[in-house]
């Protein structure tokens, strides 16, 4: 892929945010289309039932790591360059913090990339929360908050100055996590057809899966060209989220990937609502409904930070590298959310009042 004309006319800074929207706009219009939401996967399954909101979540798990994993064998990305195994990662953020955000996207209802999602479709309720949730990622990240979450994080940590590679630590070919996804989406798909979805949103359920893989594809090989520095990364909501703000609200911000990946997502997510007249604006239903989405954001947006990575950061575009903190965090996400489920909606709904 041949790049170089297009950031010698442009610039670095402004291709890596041509980038990002790209690869937001996919992202937002699949996943609007497909109501891809972990939230509501693990309130499907905390409760018994292998629904739809389940298998499209099974489907685009299990077509990022198509995408990715046949991207990375073919030579169009390297999984190693990406930062999330660059760095060493925290399995004591993994597990502190996926849990947190995991009871945080119950409490909001919606996790971060579905709130932003709605909010582009008219929710007022997943913008406001939205906001709160970017305020508490900047907080967490370089504020007040970031003592304690580099404490948490600084707890347990990976080994060797990196992360762990799951398919390298059990010494299995390369082309395992390509049939491990086949494998799963063949699960995802039969599961599909029994709750009677259709092939619609299961086309675009795949293509959340595509928009990870894009993302890779395109910072990977942007980062072979570029002069300065380039973080080989895909989609994730949490720091993207924390940057916008500050992109916003600081006059000598620069562009980036993350910038144009939230811009592009909500652009996505806006004009498909339009187009298919899905675009309503919608409020809170009540005051402690109101509460309840505020609390949430506020713990998804530390968790977040702390674990690494969102429910899309972490539960897509890291297992899908197999990078080893990932998927320990998108497995105590499933944990707090389903807990949170359990005690909070299912037995005490007036807990929250």
């Amino acid at each position: 892929m041949d790049i170089l004309p297009l950031v010698e006319w442009l610039g670095e800074s402004p291709t890596a945010a041509l980038f990002g929207a790209l690869v937001g706009i996919v992202f937002g219009v699949a996943a609007q289309q497909s109501r891809f939401c972990l939230r509501a996967a693990t309130v499907e399954f905390a409760r018994r039932k292998m629904g739809p909101s389940v298998s499209v979540w099974l489907l685009t798990f299990s077509t990022a790591l198509v995408w990715v994993q046949g991207a990375n064998l073919l030579g169009f990305m390297d999984s190693n360059e990406a930062r999330i195994m660059a760095v060493p990662g925290s399995w004591s953020g993994a597990i502190i913090g996926g849990t947190i955000f995991g009871i945080g996207m119950i409490l909001s209802r919606g996790c971060s990339s579905r709130l932003l999602v709605l909010a582009a479709t008219g929710n007022l309720r997943s913008v406001v929360s939205g906001l709160i949730f970017a305020v508490t990622a900047q907080i967490s990240l370089h504020s007040w908050g970031a003592p304690i979450r580099t404490y948490l994080a600084g707890l347990w940590i990976t080994k060797g100055g990196g992360n762990l590679d799951l398919l390298a630590e059990m010494r299995i070919p390369e082309w395992s996590g390509l049939a491990l996804g086949v494998v799963l989406a063949a699960f995802a798909i039969y599961e599909a057809w029994r709750n009677g979805m259709s092939p619609h949103r299961l086309l675009f359920a795949s293509g959340v899966g595509f928009a990870v893989a894009l993302g890779y594809i395109l910072t990977y090989n942007l980062s072979l060209v570029a002069f300065d520095p380039v973080t080989v990364n895909s989609v994730t909501f949490t720091g993207p989220s924390a940057d916008t703000l500050m992109f916003v609200l600081n006059s000598n911000a620069i562009l980036t990937f993350n910038v144009g990946l939230v811009v592009g997502t909500f652009l996505g997510s806006f004009s498909i609502s339009v187009i298919t007249k899905q675009f309503r604006f919608q409020g809170f239903e009540d005051e402690s409904n109101m509460r309840r989405s505020m609390f949430g954001a506020v713990l998804m947006g530390f968790g977040g930070m702390l674990a690494g990575g969102c429910a899309t950061g972490n539960g897509l575009t890291g297992t899908s590298i197999f990078a080893g903190t990932a998927w320990v965090a998108v497995f105590f996400m499933w944990v707090g959310a389903m807990a949170t489920d359990y005690v909070v909606d299912q037995h005490h709904p007036k807990a929250f009042a």
